[in-house]
């Protein structure tokens, strides 16, 4: 199998101007270094991760957040960063279920979010993802189903997926523990034709169409005051072989862990700063770090940074049962794509139309 630096010195003759190499460059130096986490290096086993998710499950025998926190602070302490191949999403407090199937449900209404992000606007053939997503509790908001579609693009390749999340929740006191289930199929498609290339015969370029089914599993805890969650969307690694006889890896397997907290200042200001750990074998970890600031309970401005080398700007709005956020990243020089700025927009609608859903308008999360 030829390496992506070989890919791009045969799509690109020497005297062709920067502008053709562009869209290439991007898609192969995409799918392997798009999302370049940077930090330090860390290696760890998946099996960590599943250990991780069995001392979420005797939480209770602990019988407090801070540990929890720690053990998996430690845990994940072993990483080794690499590169990573799933979408970025700069929201995920938003919208969780874009990262954990236990998600849905968990807000004890119908809830569906929209959501768009364009990495390196301007850079042709740049990453962008477009999600939609919807879920709802069921059974006296012991059970949560939701729908959740996903297409995202690098230059000449386009990752389709659709999948189905199911969660079911054990209330304790305050505090609510929910597991996710998730399945579904993923198609995977390449347009050599959207490549300029020295040689359009070549067979490393060939066209390729191929579905492929996957599964995940997640956990989470949550109150109004914080929330964690622990989670794998897509157990089965993916590899595809194109036409030209290249064997492709799509996917790995991922691990996130998120967690959330609330701090009540008085009462029209709360701090709530958020994480967002991720990583798999061999390829770049990750974690994100998020300081926000909630006022009157309809706005939240914040402030983000990716490993401290991408920063960036959040702001949102609630619009009675509508929240619109937006989010402004800028790379630095130690990020891929350096000179060109990312943006993301999520949308999210929120109807309590059953008896047994929560009235209330602004959840913490």
């Amino acid at each position: 199998m030829k390496t992506s630096a070989q890919f791009f010195q045969l799509a690109t003759a020497p005297n062709e101007p920067e502008a053709i190499s562009k869209m290439t460059e991007t898609s192969f130096r995409g799918r392997h270094d798009r999302k370049i986490a940077g930090g330090s290096a860390v290696s760890w086993d998946v099996s960590l991760a599943f250990g991780i998710a069995e001392l979420f499950l005797r939480w209770r025998l602990f019988g407090t957040l801070p540990v929890l926190l720690v053990v998996a602070a430690m845990s994940l302490a072993s990483f080794r960063a690499h590169a990573q191949q799933d979408p970025l999403y700069a929201q995920y407090l938003n919208n969780p279920l874009l990262l954990n199937p236990a998600y849905a449900g968990s807000n004890k209404s119908w809830v569906t979010n929209v959501g768009y992000r364009r990495q390196w606007a301007g850079f042709d053939g740049s990453p962008t993802t477009l999600n939609f997503s919807s879920h709802i509790s069921l059974v006296d908001n012991k059970v949560g189903a939701g729908l959740m579609v996903i297409q995202d693009n690098i230059g000449e390749t386009k990752n389709t997926e659709i999948t189905a999340n199911y969660s079911y929740r054990i209330e304790q006191g305050d505090k609510s523990f929910l597991f996710g289930l998730s399945t579904g199929v993923m198609r995977y498609q390449v347009d050599p034709g959207q490549l300029r290339l020295q040689n359009p015969g070549d067979p490393a370029f060939g066209f390729t169409n191929e579905t492929q089914f996957n599964t995940g599993v997640g956990a989470m805890m949550k109150s109004e005051r914080y929330m964690v969650g622990l989670s794998v969307p897509r157990l089965i690694p993916a590899r595809v072989s194109t036409t030209g006889g290249q064997d492709i890896q799509i996917y790995n397997r991922h691990v996130y862990l998120f967690a959330g907290y609330i701090v009540n200042i008085n009462q029209r200001f709360k701090f709530k700063p958020t994480t967002l750990i991720k990583g798999t074998a061999g390829a770049p970890a990750s974690i994100d770090l998020n300081a926000n600031l909630v006022i009157d309970q309809s706005y939240t401005v914040g402030v983000l940074t990716r490993n401290f080398n991408t920063y960036g700007l959040l702001v949102q709005a609630w619009l009675k049962d509508l929240r619109l956020g937006y989010v402004f990243e800028v790379p630095t020089n130690q990020s891929v794509g350096q000179r060109f700025t990312s943006h993301d927009i999520a949308l999210t609608y929120t109807l309590p139309f059953m008896a047994h859903h929560d009235r209330t308008r602004f959840t913490n999360f």
